[in-house]
């Protein structure tokens, strides 16, 4: 089994688009997205779960100790979901540009015209991560550095998110942020992408031919994190701990593009290509167990281990393909479906993002005021008490602040331009400022299903 780093390296989501849905195919799409903020929901507690199971590993002479000497436990709860984020938010990212790609002009209305421009694509992913993200940095960073200049160059990574070039920092004062920077990396390389892979395909003149430009493109981003790796362990002997190398876009873009490549099958088959609903099922548990049996064989230095990454979201892909394609039966998916659409499920997809940036100060703060139960037979309970801070910090966070920043997204219209709020009326004279706003603000959503 893989010995776990000394550092939290397991993460949590990040709000993601919402599932657009055609008008023939509106309700089902809308279960998919729940049922893909579900999962959020479980691999989110999977994380927390995983933190504190670090937080209670003990170290000696003789190496690192598991607070519960269980491989196979072991192995479940260290199961790495970082690249299942990266899967669903490239899949959920990519699918407007798979399609005005791949139909173009001859999409329907609402599946082919829903690319946004550059700008809007990014203002609306910074309304979605950076409050919460800079509120967290600056208010732990402040915590431990309570005497200026203090380690500026970590507040400095953290904000310019490129703590993750840096060997020494890599890890401090938000541990688990590190896969931001890949996010962040991601949303620059998608919308500088997107466009190209556009404009290239409309010089294609059949639809195969597209859709293979793109699945094309998608497998070359795959291939290349796998190549640097390949030379980084076996040619330039890099070692496991010099973070930067393997934890740098160059190492980890495999999920995303694995992602990209999920939207672009999507959208090429349509309507074809279901699972039936007994089949669904063993292939999304066979995929699951695939992943297990990665975490749980994997040493270090071994190809399990080495390429683990890459493996786990070929896995991870699999898997939400299962999920997003079960043929319907009588306007239902397959039952085990049901249990990522649970409300306590879904609720904490919605939170997740907030839970991902507090989980671990608030485990942190807890362990240092003497909160959690010592030793490996405090794990059970430090665990229940680290989830239930946790999800309460996550509640407020979301509440508070990533959902009023959500509404920010109300200030651009549909095209990305600047709303009018108050347009004058028909015969040019001044509105009224009775009447109400066209705009109707309603919930601007979160995790999965959030708004755009």
């Amino acid at each position: 089994m893989r010995t776990p780093a000394p550092t939290l390296t397991k993460e949590a989501p990040l709000p993601a688009e919402p599932l657009p849905a055609g008008p023939r195919t509106r309700g089902s799409a809308r279960a998919r997205a729940v049922e893909l903020q579900g999962l959020r929901g479980l691999a989110a507690l999977s994380t927390v779960v995983f933190h504190v199971w670090q937080q209670y590993y003990t170290y000696d002479a003789a190496g690192a100790h598991p607070p519960v000497d269980n491989p196979w436990l072991g192995a479940l709860l260290s199961l790495e979901v970082i690249d299942l984020f990266f899967v669903m938010s490239a899949y959920l990212l990519t699918l407007s540009y798979a399609r005005a790609a791949i139909d173009g002009p001859d999409a329907p209305p609402s599946e082919g015209s829903g690319v946004r421009s550059g700008r809007d694509f990014l203002f609306r992913r910074a309304i979605r991560i950076l409050p919460v993200y800079f509120l967290a940095v600056l208010l732990v960073w402040s915590s431990r550095n309570p005497t200026l200049p203090g380690d500026w160059r970590d507040l400095l990574g953290h904000l310019t998110f490129t703590h993750v070039l840096d060997r020494e920092r890599i890890f401090y004062t938000l541990g688990p942020t590190w896969s931001l920077s890949l996010e962040v990396a991601f949303y620059l390389a998608l919308v500088a992408l997107g466009p190209l892979a556009i404009r290239a395909c409309r010089r294609l003149a059949t639809r195969r031919a597209r859709v293979a430009l793109c699945l094309a493109g998608c497998g070359a981003l795959f291939v290349a994190p796998v190549l640097w790796i390949a030379a980084a362990h076996h040619v330039l002997d890099v070692p496991y701990t010099d973070w930067p190398v393997y934890f740098r876009p160059q190492a980890r873009f495999g999920g995303f593009a694995a992602g990209m490549a999920l939207a672009v099958l999507l959208v090429a088959l349509g309507e074809r290509g279901r699972l039936d609903a007994r089949i669904a099922g063993p292939v999304a548990l066979a995929a699951f167990g695939g992943v297990y049996g990665l975490s749980y064989a994997a040493d270090p230095g071994d190809i399990a281990y080495t390429y683990y990454h890459p493996l786990a979201a070929l896995l991870w892909t699999v898997l939400l393909y299962a999920t997003l394609r079960p043929r319907e039966r009588d306007g239902r998916g397959p039952r085990w479906l049901g249990a990522l659409r649970a409300r306590w499920v879904t609720g904490v997809g919605l939170i997740s993002y907030s839970l991902y940036i507090w989980h671990e100060p608030v485990m942190l703060e807890l362990d240092g005021w003497g909160l959690l139960p010592r030793g490996p037979l405090g794990f059970a309970a430090g665990t229940l008490i680290v989830l239930a801070v946790a999800l309460a910090a996550g509640a407020v966070s979301y509440w508070l602040v990533e959902y009023p920043a959500g509404l920010l997204a109300r200030a651009r219209d549909a095209r990305g331009a600047p709303r009018e709020f108050y347009p004058e009326r028909a015969g040019g004279g001044p509105p009224d400022m009775a009447e109400p706003s066209p705009v109707r603000m309603g919930s601007p959503g979160g995790g999965v299903s959030g708004s755009a």
